[in-house]
């Protein structure tokens, strides 16, 4: 039996191995591990691939969204608006500077639903923090608007959102800060834990640089209680080599999920909609169905590897209860936690492997 794995992260790494291991091999002989010359490189080519003035290479994602909101001076009594199906990351960001979250329903695109937002904003509000779920951006005009209407800060959460658009304007260039996450298995992934802000703003990114050095500007001279958030040269020398392949790597993931969207063809299946105006990158290929648990037993049998993006809604989690949310206060974010199921999608996955997740769910 054909055995297909929800993701597979060698076949990207053979597609370019020898440029990879050449990158690796430079930066162990340079004998220059933190805060040089790849990192610096990377950020502004990260910042000219995102259209943005500033980048600045984290140590991780969660990270990047903690000095964000730091920066921002998001604190306790804030309110920032969020989507409520999102991945816990995006709401830590916001209550590890004391904020308070405050969820918003998704639409149909898995996105936050703009028409719910300005009914949730009160003077507490501070900032909305817009998270381009499983690849596809949100819809920023309405977003934008609002933030001028009402002056509030946009935080982009793009972790899954590499180099996906909106209106020809990429995701990350829209907000006052935007937020990345480089782990392994994203688009643009690296070779372990990583992360990156971009922004527009000279002061924000002076701050957020000096936040994550030990909350220095100066060597041994610390301004601020800052936090140890460096990206290493190794993953920025990596990701510069992932970064350079980046437009072919999406290509081929928005093939693979064209041929799913016009393959499979079965009534229990919702599958994922694109909005006008905007692109995914397919981080995700997310569908949703009432026989959720029933599909993802039956395609485990078939050797298809599904995975849950995300079982738990941050508002029901272990974590916020002390927020006082119960069962219901969300429903069409508790219903999405209940039927979504995500599918294979990888780089280097076989049109047979395509052909089989296909065929075997169109049995259903």
């Amino acid at each position: 039996m054909m055995k297909i794995p929800f993701n597979t992260l060698d076949r990207q790494f053979f597609m370019y191995q020898d440029e990879y291991e050449k990158k690796a091999l430079d930066i162990l002989r340079s004998g220059w591990y933190i805060l040089g010359p790849e990192v610096e490189k990377f950020e502004k080519e990260f910042a000219n691939y995102i259209g943005t003035k500033y980048s600045l290479g984290i140590d991780n994602g969660l990270n990047a969204l903690v000095l964000a909101f730091r920066a921002l001076g998001i604190k306790k009594g804030d309110e920032v608006l969020v989507q409520g199906n999102t991945f816990i990351a995006s709401v830590m960001g916001i209550t590890m500077n004391g904020g308070t979250p405050i969820f918003i329903e998704p639409d149909k695109f898995d996105n936050i639903n703009v028409n719910l937002i300005e009914e949730k904003i009160t003077k507490k509000t501070k900032a909305i923090c817009v998270v381009h779920l499983y690849g596809q951006t949100s819809n920023m005009d309405k977003i934008m608007e609002l933030s001028k209407k009402y002056n509030l800060y946009i935080i982009e959460d793009c972790a899954q959102s590499h180099g996906s658009m909106f209106n020809n304007k990429m995701s990350g260039s829209f907000g006052d800060i935007a937020c990345f996450s480089f782990y392994p298995g994203k688009n643009l992934g690296c070779f372990g834990d990583g992360g990156a802000v971009t922004t527009n703003n000279k002061e924000l990114y002076l701050k957020m640089k000096m936040l994550r050095n030990y909350g220095s500007s100066k060597k041994y001279y610390n301004d601020e209680v800052g936090y140890n958030s460096r990206l290493d040269e190794l993953q920025a020398g990596l990701l510069r080599v992932k970064l350079s392949h980046i437009k072919e790597l999406t290509e081929e993931r928005e093939k693979i999920a064209s041929n799913y969207l016009t393959k499979i063809k079965n009534s229990k299946i919702v599958l994922p909609q694109l909005r006008k105006g905007a692109t995914s990158v397919w981080h995700l290929f997310v569908i949703k169905t009432d026989q959720r648990n029933e599909l993802q037993k039956y395609l485990e049998k078939n050797g298809i590897d599904t995975v849950i993006h995300y079982p738990i809604p941050p508002h029901l989690s272990k974590a916020y209860e002390y927020l006082g949310y119960k069962s219901g206060d969300f429903p069409i974010t508790e219903k999405y936690a209940e039927t979504v199921l995500s599918l294979p999608i990888y780089n280097g996955m076989t049109e047979d492997e395509q052909n089989h997740v296909i065929n075997i769910i169109n049995k259903y």
